[in-house]
């Protein structure tokens, strides 16, 4: 997602954290936001108002009174073209002060003027974390309509454990999308499958797929951002979960089959891209299979086809969107699959695509519905998630 033409602030406040606060700054410069780093007088003693100069482009305001700048109410000014307002590492001291309205600096006097979304990542000592004024204080935050983001859990500076920590960059750039992102599914029950399944040969070996889930949790990071109820039905991979969504391990297919069924009747949308066996052995070895002169033959049966059943158990209204990988006679098999399964969008790219297939940060694929095709150019895995989630809200699933 490219943050072009979007201008976000970063209010540092006076925390051990305040370095990690860069990465995120650059992390979001890399998408072309605008971005503008506020820091309290506190703050500068942890980390140099020219890091952030250098990583943004733009000039780091600490001084509510700097004379070197051209004349206009800076603070309010800088207030109506921000997008989103981040407040991290956030201080118990200035959480108090949003909380109740005090505008004491250049911070807390921009943060009162923005009419933007606000976000707040709390960062201190457990103890003050947990401490009962402060709770009010982050309630009266929430009530006001702002986020906060749970602080994490682990060793502190202050040498101890507990919660209290601010979340890594990763996590707050992911609130920065959510908070720009318009809430179009928004009352929407969403469930994406992702990753590949294992099916068990005996206790040490298994027949699975080279899938990475990359697109899958692409499409679940995409809808909850969107503002849908996300439930992530995943098999075996090595990604982190996308903030806010709810994750069903399982391992085989007749575990994602279950996980399915057990969850489809409320969904408004299904999208299944996992890439889910086709067949598994028919009998799983009790003991290791041990190694022999002759050759091994091994039976499989097929798997219950998961996009198949839902096709004929649908309810009215629902929309089912199928992925469909291929090597050859890419458009024909997909449609094939479409018509076949009744289900309403095919997501087809073939394996053999520069820039497709597994394991890679982009895809190329061919949107299937009954009214056309469409075809995409390469895209990152968050860009044709977005654009597929856009061509699922246009179909007319009333009939």
């Amino acid at each position: 997602m490219l943050l072009k033409g979007k201008h976000i602030v970063l209010g540092v406040t006076g925390s051990i954290a305040a370095y990690k606060i860069a990465s995120l700054a650059s992390m979001l410069v890399k998408r072309q936001a605008d971005v503008t780093v506020i820091m309290t007088k506190n703050a500068t003693n942890f980390i140099n108002p020219i890091t952030f100069e250098s990583l943004t482009g733009n000039r780091c305001l600490v001084d509510t009174f700097d004379r070197n700048f051209e004349f206009q109410v800076e603070h309010v000014s800088l207030a109506k073209q921000t997008d989103v307002f981040l407040a991290a590492p956030a201080s118990a001291n200035v959480i108090a002060k949003a909380a109740h309205g005090i505008a004491d600096d250049m911070l807390t006097t921009t943060l009162l003027a923005c009419q933007c979304p606000k976000i707040f990542a709390p960062a201190m000592n457990t103890r003050m974390y947990e401490n009962p004024i402060v709770q009010d204080n982050i309630s009266t935050l929430k009530s006001y309509g702002m986020e906060v983001v749970t602080p994490a859990s682990g060793y502190l500076a202050c040498g101890d454990t507990g919660q209290g920590k601010m979340p890594e960059p990763e996590v707050l750039y992911e609130a920065v999308l959510r908070a720009l992102t318009p809430k179009d599914l928004a009352g929407k029950k969403v469930l994406v499958t992702a990753g590949p399944t294992r099916e068990k040969l005996d206790p040490v070996r298994y027949i699975s797929n080279h899938s990475t889930g990359k697109m899958g949790y692409a499409v679940a990071a995409a809808a909850v951002r969107r503002g849908a109820d996300v439930t992530l039905v995943s098999g075996k991979v090595e990604l982190t979960p996308p903030m806010g969504v709810q994750v069903v391990p399982v391992i085989s297919a007749a575990d994602m089959a279950q996980a399915v069924k057990d969850a489809a009747s409320e969904q408004d949308i299904i999208i299944k891209a996992a890439a889910v066996a086709d067949y598994r052995p028919r009998v799983t070895a009790d003991e290791k299979l041990k190694k022999k002169d002759e050759e091994l033959s091994v039976e499989l049966e097929r798997t219950e086809d998961i996009l198949a059943w839902l096709g004929a158990h649908r309810r009215a209204g629902q929309i089912l969107c199928g992925f469909s990988m291929e090597t050859e006679h890419l458009l024909e098999n997909s449609r094939a699959k479409l018509e076949k399964k009744k289900i309403d969008m095919m997501v087809a790219n073939n394996l053999k695509q520069e820039g497709a297939g597994f394991g890679t940060d982009t895809n190329v694929v061919t949107l299937l519905t009954k009214e056309g095709t469409e075809e995409l150019p390469l895209l990152s895995k968050e860009e044709v998630a977005d654009r597929l989630l856009d061509r699922l809200l246009t179909l007319d699933v009333s009939v």
